[in-house]
């Protein structure tokens, strides 16, 4: 599945958020998992996936990560339950 995409993790229900973008999400998503990202996540672990959006274009998926960033923690949270009330992990939707 190479298609860019924004997706937002978290480090458990109502945990810490992050946001990022990337144009291969179930490799990305398999490197946050098994701590091969170095940083944030790694340290915090941050590695469940409760969110994210595909985009037709790079430049569309780099947009909305930065509008997804400048949204409050608020925000956020609701966008996860608007789409994934039950806060399941979607790694085995995208592999």
């Amino acid at each position: 599945m190479k298609q860019p995409a924004v997706y937002i993790l978290a480090s458990q229900k109502d945990g810490t958020l992050y946001i990022g973008v990337i144009s291969n999400l179930p490799l990305r998503i398999w490197q946050h998992k098994n701590h091969q990202a170095e940083g944030f996540t790694k340290k915090y672990n941050v590695t469940t996936l409760f969110y994210f959006e595909q985009a037709e274009i790079m430049e569309s998926a780099i947009a909305r990560e930065k509008a997804l960033k400048k949204f409050s923690r608020e925000a956020k949270i609701k966008l996860i339950e608007a789409n994934n009330s039950d806060w399941m992990d979607l790694y085995e939707t995208i592999i």
